[in-house]
């Protein structure tokens, strides 16, 4: 019998996940890191609070999970043969984020939180600044193969140049809470590709 319930059993842990993780996002989404309690999480899932405890220690350390769970963090290395090509699909990758104001909300309020917590600032570069950072940085090495960008390129400079124009825009809300409007894709890919010619060390 116990093997026959296995399937079962983790078919209805996984569902159990599944709720408290879009419960942890509604909650981020409507109150906020700082305001966000365990038992309203429980409330909203449906859940025992005991469900929530077996699976994370702390609301840190489920907020932390949930974000890395979700997709957030994968960044694909655009490998388009030219660096405009690359640049062109970083942007765009970045840019899809405008899709869920939800997600756009959550990172900016976690950025913010991130400020004044530093386990959770930690947290943050690693679930979400550093991918797009580390792509960048493999995008760029390749552009310097192919002799599109000078060997003496400052990698840190071009990559905060990258990063941040790629997506700080797309990551703006206003002061009404809705999405800044997007710089057009071409437009941005111009500049940047400006920005990084110039990065010599």
């Amino acid at each position: 019998m116990g093997e026959a319930n296995r399937p079962r059993q983790a078919q209805l842990r996984e569902h159990v996940t599944d709720a408290i993780t879009s419960a942890v996002v509604d909650e981020l989404v409507e109150s906020g890191f700082a305001r966000m309690s365990m038992d309203a999480v429980a409330r909203r899932a449906r859940v025992g609070k005991a469900a929530i405890y077996r699976r994370w220690s702390s609301k840190q350390d489920m907020v932390e999970h949930v974000v890395a769970e979700l997709g957030w963090t994968s960044v694909p290395v655009p490998d388009n043969g030219t660096l405009a090509d690359d640049v062109t699909a970083y942007v765009t990758h970045a840019t899809a984020f405008r899709e869920d104001l939800r997600v756009t909300r959550v990172i900016a309020d976690l950025g913010a939180e991130a400020m004044r917590n530093p386990g959770l600032a930690r947290s943050f570069y690693d679930a979400l600044r550093e991918p797009r950072r580390a792509a960048g940085t493999a995008m760029l090495r390749k552009a310097i193969e192919r002799g599109e960008l000078p060997a003496d390129l400052d990698t840190d400079l071009a990559l905060d140049c990258l990063v941040g124009l790629t997506y700080a825009r797309p990551q703006t809300l206003t002061a009404s809470g809705g999405l800044a409007d997007p710089y057009p894709s071409q437009r941005l890919v111009e500049v940047i590709l400006t920005a990084l010619a110039a990065c010599r060390r």
